[in-house]
């Protein structure tokens, strides 16, 4: 058995590569599609929802988010987006404080006091800011964080070239000034804050993700991957399910647009 495995180990990793492959076309094809890719739709909130906000990350619109936010959407969540930017590569603070006047917005709405934030990538970074520097913790149940360099990444060099466009790329570095204050302030109590990474992400190494007193989870996937995958949106959509508090009573709906 250990020889087929070794003769087939060059199979396993051209089946990853070429299924790793499909998910970055994947995710360039659907943040193509901008940030305006569906009219919103009515929903309603009721007991057994609680309310979510998805971030996309560094060089992306809404529409990467779309695969993911319609598989939760199937599983019963009620799921907002907030778009930051005609495409993300803007200073992170500013894309924390649009999140910040998004997440009031969307509890205005609901009459809720407390929702989810999850992110992607540099997304998770606006969420973490807004979760330590603007208050996020009186508002966030939970916070979400899918790939996110939380102690920066080298392959933010990729993206320099993008600097006059906006500051993201310098702040995704290791050792950056953003990268310094956000690490210099601890989580603050009473929100559950939680990171699923990829263990094929190269974009995004593991070891880029932590974040000390976190719970971690780790997934055979990309960078991509963590937007596309089923495994994934089934792993989120259970940590978001458990314990599930929304403030209104069943008997009470909440209509509201997205």
């Amino acid at each position: 058995m250990r020889l087929l495995d070794v003769a087939l180990a060059p199979a396993a990793i051209l089946g990853r590569g070429v299924k790793d492959s499909g998910r970055a076309a994947s995710f360039v094809r659907h943040t193509l599609r901008g940030n305006r890719i569906a009219p919103s739709l009515p929903c309603e909130i009721n007991g057994r929802a609680q309310p979510l906000v998805l971030l996309h990350g560094y060089l992306a619109t809404r529409g990467s988010l779309a695969v993911l936010e319609s598989r939760l959407s199937q599983q019963g969540h009620v799921v907002f987006t907030c778009p930051l930017g005609p495409i993300h590569v803007g200073d992170i603070r500013a894309s924390a404080e649009r999140v910040a006047r998004r997440v009031e917005s969307v509890l205005e709405q609901t009459g809720l006091q407390r929702l989810d934030l999850v992110g992607h990538s540099m997304g998770g970074l606006v969420g973490l800011y807004y979760l330590k520097r603007l208050g996020g913790h009186r508002h966030l149940r939970r916070l979400g964080l899918l790939g996110t360099p939380a102690m920066g990444t080298w392959s933010a060099l990729l993206g320099l070239l993008t600097t006059p466009l906006g500051k993201g790329s310098s702040q995704l570095l290791p050792n950056s000034a953003f990268i310094e204050e956000l690490s210099s302030d601890p989580l603050p109590p009473g929100v559950e804050v939680f990171t699923i990474v990829g263990n094929r992400d190269w974009l995004v190494p593991t070891s880029a993700t932590y974040l000390a007193g976190v719970h971690r989870i780790c997934l055979p996937t990309n960078h991509a991957g963590l937007l596309f995958d089923d495994q994934v949106a089934d792993s989120l959509g259970a940590i978001l399910r458990e314990g599930d508090k929304s403030g209104v009573s069943s008997s009470d709906n909440v209509a509201i647009r997205r």
